[in-house]
């Protein structure tokens, strides 16, 4: 019987909003062609200045926004020399970017999955609207005809495009919201939608205060009106209001990673305090497999209480089963791994092997994914724990059957005496972790893959001696008799080592020579 033990597979980390989706994608359009808004509050200081909202326009304000500013159409705006036909072009503009507005919050407040954020972008929605049955009028006060069709710019057309595209989930090769179900796939394209209009309205209320000082210098100003608007306390607040929105938002994400990161480290250094405290006070001579096993069982209440910690943070939650799959379809297997696992699928029956898999993972599906994008699930018995699911969504809570060492000791045990006794078998376990030491010993041969220095540290101290594979296998060549079949046998204390897969595939298998 073989019995073997892939790595930990890793849950893919959900990723917090950044400032690279949400604006720099289209500063250098906002110049000349740009939306304008609707609002109501005060200053912009007021925002948190360490919130997303506040880090993106210092980032901006000192570049892009300078590069606004400079441009001729804004130099001429501010002087009142404009001509009137660059204006009357620039408002017809409007239109487009309103229309894109109205749609692409309409498309958030789908996303949002909290009350408050899709009133407030309800809100906003609806300002928009009011404003766009007001367009014509604004049009034909400028000398615009309303009725007439006028087509976007390249500039006007390059953002909107953007923005539909963003609140549609399509952002950095993502699938689309239409196929986003978990509630924090949604609140990052809401986030990621609210991001592209946010430093529209930013900048709109940073030119618009640039500019309202030179009215003072001529009571005349043909674009007063439209300076004035854009320079008000009322647009301030707007500006304001979307800022906090895009906050609120973030908030959740950045929660998910702070939370992450939190856990990893937290685990990182109660585990090496874990390993300290089970770890006898001088190295033991020989085995002790049960002091081994008492030492482990401190190691096995550490497992336990991490997962409750990761189960009631919530991190897990909102995870679709499509998603994990597909992650699981994207691990890459060691080296030699994928080839050693194919080639038992297609000899397993020929040579009697019964095939096991046993994984702290939290999910089994990613394990089941992994092997079966590259046809080696057939066979394989896999032990795991198991997310626990309403439909196709995480609920964030874990089946919890594999989470630490005496529980794949004890399943090992099981699996081995659940083997026909009639009949001549032999118990290979390969592992890379000291979680896999139990069942390394329990085999008849364990194998160590990889370089674990926990497991060789912890392993030395209870009196296991580590042989490379090749030399091992030598020397009980040399001790076997001719009525013997085989010299290995379970908690003899040595385990074998290996560099490579190649060397378990072909100490197992064989070569793969023609």
């Amino acid at each position: 019987m073989l019995v073997l033990r892939r790595l930990r597979l890793p849950l893919p980390r959900p990723l917090p909003v950044s400032s690279s989706s949400s604006s720099s994608s289209w500063w250098w359009s906002s110049t000349s062609q740009r939306r304008p808004a609707m609002a109501s509050s005060s200053s912009a200081a007021v925002v948190a200045e360490g919130s997303a909202a506040r880090r993106f326009w210092i980032a901006a304000s000192t570049r892009e926004a300078a590069f606004a500013a400079y441009t001729p159409f804004l130099l001429s705006l501010a002087a009142g020399n404009l001509r009137l036909d660059a204006f009357r072009h620039y408002i017809a503009q409007d239109a487009h970017f309103l229309h894109a507005f109205a749609r692409a919050y309409e498309m958030a407040e789908d996303c949002a999955d909290d009350d408050d954020d899709r009133a407030t972008i309800a809100a906003l929605r609806k300002a928009i609207l009011q404003e766009l049955s007001l367009h014509a009028s604004v049009l034909k006060e400028w000398g615009v005809d309303p009725t007439k069709e006028i087509p976007p710019s390249a500039a006007t057309a390059k953002y909107t495009d953007f923005l539909l595209a963003t609140a549609a989930g399509k952002v950095d090769g993502a699938k689309g919201s239409d196929k986003m179900v978990t509630p924090f796939e949604k609140t990052k394209i809401a986030a990621y939608t609210v991001g592209a209009m946010t430093p529209c309205m930013r900048l709109y209320a940073y030119l618009g205060k640039e500019l309202v000082v030179f009215l003072k210098q001529d009571e005349n100003h043909p674009y007063k009106k439209w300076i004035n608007t854009y320079a008000s306390n009322d647009f301030e607040g707007n500006a304001l209001q979307i800022e906090e929105l895009l906050d609120k938002l973030s908030i959740s994400l950045t929660d998910l990673r702070n939370s992450w990161n939190m856990l990893s480290k937290q685990y990182m250094e109660e585990y090496e305090e874990c390993m300290e405290r089970l770890l006898p006070p001088e190295e033991l001579k020989s085995l002790d497999y049960d002091q081994l096993y008492k030492g482990l069982e401190v190691l096995a209440e550490f497992e336990k209480l991490a997962n409750s910690r990761v189960v009631d943070s919530g991190v897990l939650r909102g995870m679709n089963l499509e998603d994990i799959r597909k992650a699981g379809e994207r691990l890459i297997l060691q080296d030699g791994c994928k080839n050693f696992f194919q080639k038992i699928g297609k000899t397993r029956e020929n040579l009697n092997l019964d095939i096991h898999i046993l994984s702290y993972c939290w999910c089994a599906e990613l394990i089941r994914s992994a092997f079966s994008s590259v046809g080696c699930l057939d066979g394989l018995n896999i032990h795991s724990n198991e997310f626990v699911f309403e439909g196709s969504v995480s609920t964030g809570q874990i089946e919890r059957k594999m989470q630490s060492p005496l529980d794949k000791v004890e399943k090992f045990k099981s699996i081995k005496s659940g083997m026909d006794s009639t009949a001549p078998s032999l118990s290979v376990y390969i592992g890379d972790s000291v979680g896999d030491l139990l069942c390394l010993l329990e085999a008849d041969i364990g194998i160590v893959v990889g370089s674990s220095t926990s497991l060789r540290r912890v392993g030395k101290q209870f009196g296991v001696s580590f042989v490379p594979l090749f030399p091992g296998l030598v020397e009980k060549q040399r001790q076997l008799t001719e009525q013997e079949k085989s010299r290995f046998k379970s908690r003899s204390g040595v385990l074998y080592t290996v560099s490579s897969w190649s060397e378990i595939h072909a100490f197992i298998l064989g070569s793969d020579f023609s």
